[in-house]
């Protein structure tokens, strides 16, 4: 797969997180997928994304940044949403906040097989302190 084919595969499954498609997921993920260093399977990677859903309703993946180079993708995602309730350990209760979240992917025969993230939580405690 080239660059490019990757990236647009890639593009294809941020699209699929942001219509909420769970059941064509797994066209994008493996089905042993693994997240930070646990195996979740494709349901429990499902199960993880529902919770996010659930816990913050206006969220949307916006690709920031993207590099491809097979067999990984990079990516620095951008949220501006408002989690209702704790985040992260942290009392949003509905409180608008805009982060983003780096992100690297492999993929093997073209579906998601280990994802790496980390979230930009200092700048999330930042903007809860009253800091921008």
């Amino acid at each position: 797969m080239t660059k490019t084919e990757l990236a647009d595969l890639y593009r294809g499954y941020v699209a699929c997180l942001n219509r909420q498609d769970w059941p064509d997921l797994g066209q994008f993920v493996d089905e042993d997928v693994v997240h930070n260093g646990r195996r979740l399977g494709l349901a429990g990677y499902i199960a993880m994304l529902e919770r996010d859903f659930d816990d913050i309703p206006d969220l949307f993946f916006y690709v920031r940044m993207l590099l491809s180079d097979p067999p990984y993708v990079a990516c620095r995602l951008g949220f501006d949403c408002s989690p209702k309730g704790k985040f992260l350990g942290h009392d949003v209760n509905g409180r608008r906040l805009s982060f983003a979240e780096n992100v690297i992917y492999e993929f093997c025969d073209r579906k998601i097989i280990e994802v790496w993230s980390v979230i930009d939580k200092a700048a999330i405690e930042a903007q809860l302190a009253g800091g921008r």
